[in-house]
């Protein structure tokens, strides 16, 4: 069964726009994941821009994963993984490398 991580970010600048708050992603997610039978491993977390690489959560979960910890990523949209080319990149490359099995964004299968 692959193993999954659950990303969720908010970034402190979009506090006025519609963006699930971190609790609601996490709710969402959850939810997802039980329906589709998802093995959770671990919930990453963290209210900071994705536009400039270096987020200390994410860059964490990148090196759990790639010391095999878990294999998939479900995020509640792909902008909330990743939004500079750095992190994108990583990403990329995990998938490339087989690191990474699968991404799962519930909002792109509504």
């Amino acid at each position: 069964m692959l193993k999954y991580f659950i990303y969720c970010r908010k970034s402190t600048e979009e506090e006025e726009r519609q963006i699930l708050s971190i609790e609601a992603q996490l709710t969402e997610l959850r939810e997802y994941a039980n329906r589709e039978g998802l093995l959770i491993i671990n919930e990453f977390t963290e209210s900071k821009t994705a536009k400039e690489p270096g987020r200390p959560v994410f860059n964490q979960m990148v090196s759990e994963i790639e010391q095999g910890s878990a294999q998939d990523i479900l995020a509640w949209n792909p902008d909330r993984l990743v939004r500079n080319s750095v992190d994108g990149g990583k990403i990329i490359y995990l998938v490339a490398t087989g690191k990474i099995q699968s991404l799962k964004f519930p909002t792109l299968s509504k």
